[in-house]
């Protein structure tokens, strides 16, 4: 993902939708940016950009992130700890992502193939519902988590 076309388009959907990208709010989605692969919350990112000696308040981040999320840039998240997070929308905006989460140790796992088209497509046809989105979230047990259950479960033998 190039961060430089990405920030230009973000700033394009702002101005066309009357928002300025001020230095704050560009800020903001620069930390996004760096940690798409993550899901940050808002104090997350408020932290980030303390580290970066940015000095602007809490109530910034969550002002840019309320725009940005009303815009369909910014999707938020909120998974089994309760805190919303959010994810920036850089490929396909049409639709969100899926996850799979840990239940044992709250690690996230993004799915970017679109598993629900079929459902969409049945939803809209027997429903009469236009679909604007969708969010899947798988709950279970990792990879990491099953092997440590399974060594577990051989040693109290």
């Amino acid at each position: 993902m190039d961060t430089n076309d990405e920030m230009i388009k973000i700033q394009n959907c702002m101005h066309d939708a009357g928002f300025k990208l001020t230095f704050q709010r560009q800020a903001i989605v620069k930390v996004l940016l760096d940690h798409h692969q993550e899901h940050l919350s808002a104090e997350e990112i408020y932290i980030e950009l303390l580290k970066q000696s940015f000095s602007f308040g809490l109530a910034t981040v969550y002002r840019t992130l309320d725009i940005l999320t009303e815009m369909n840039l910014l999707t938020r998240v909120s998974f089994e700890d309760g805190i919303a997070r959010y994810d920036l929308r850089t490929e396909d905006r049409r639709h969100f992502h899926h996850h799979l989460i840990c239940t044992q140790c709250g690690k996230t796992v993004e799915i970017h193939q679109d598993l629900l088209i079929d459902v969409e497509k049945l939803v809209a046809h027997q429903y009469h519902f236009e679909v604007s989105d969708h969010r899947l979230t798988f709950l279970g047990l990792c990879a990491d988590c099953q092997r440590k259950k399974a060594l577990g479960d051989v040693s109290h033998r």
